[in-house]
């Protein structure tokens, strides 16, 4: 059985991983909580608009300090690489640009469209709020939208955020992470 591994060793495995990722010689690679590689295949077109509208939007309402597809540490779930994340100016000072970023931003959002992990995202949304995060935003395969505290599902946004995405980009009969599905996490 393997270990935990620590941040120390997470982030040093990360950087070992994911050196050539920079080139674009390969994809990059998340991390699970013992070290062990988790592929994170880049977005199909199709998702990486509808990732760039939810940045914009998010950047737009609630500041520019948003940021797509930035690795995060988490305490619980090891090195992972939401869609989207947001954080208050004065937090994205005194850390290791070239490292993961070593806690949770207080807003993860992470688009199921076109991705084979939906059977994960409950260890994601918990993991970003044990790690500190505020919120979570999940966009379903549908687009419909899911807020997630500390407490659980959210009515709405805490921070204010309202997103209006195109429906031409998502799937009608797609599986739809919902709120039965926090009592998994």
């Amino acid at each position: 059985m393997s270990t935990l591994l620590e941040r120390d060793g997470l982030v040093a495995t990360w950087r070992r991983i994911n050196a050539d990722t920079g080139s674009g010689s390969r994809e990059c690679c998340e991390l699970n909580e013992r070290g062990e590689a988790v592929p994170h295949p880049h977005p199909s077109a199709r998702r990486q608009i509808v990732l760039t509208d939810v940045y914009c939007q998010i950047a737009e309402q609630i500041g520019h300090v948003a940021a797509m597809s930035v690795a995060v540490t988490t305490p619980s779930f090891g090195i992972r690489v939401p869609d989207v994340v947001w954080m208050p100016p004065d937090k994205w000072e005194g850390f290791d640009r070239e490292a993961p970023v070593p806690f949770v931003p207080d807003l993860c959002v992470e688009v199921l469209l076109d991705r084979k992990m939906p059977q994960d995202i409950s260890r994601r949304v918990r993991a970003y709020l044990a790690g500190g995060a505020r919120e979570v935003i999940v966009v379903s395969q549908r687009g419909e939208l899911q807020f997630w505290g500390a407490n659980g599902p959210l009515q709405a946004s805490a921070l204010g955020i309202e997103l209006s995405l195109e429906r031409m980009y998502f799937e009608e009969l797609a599986p739809s992470f919902t709120a039965s599905s926090w009592r998994e996490i």
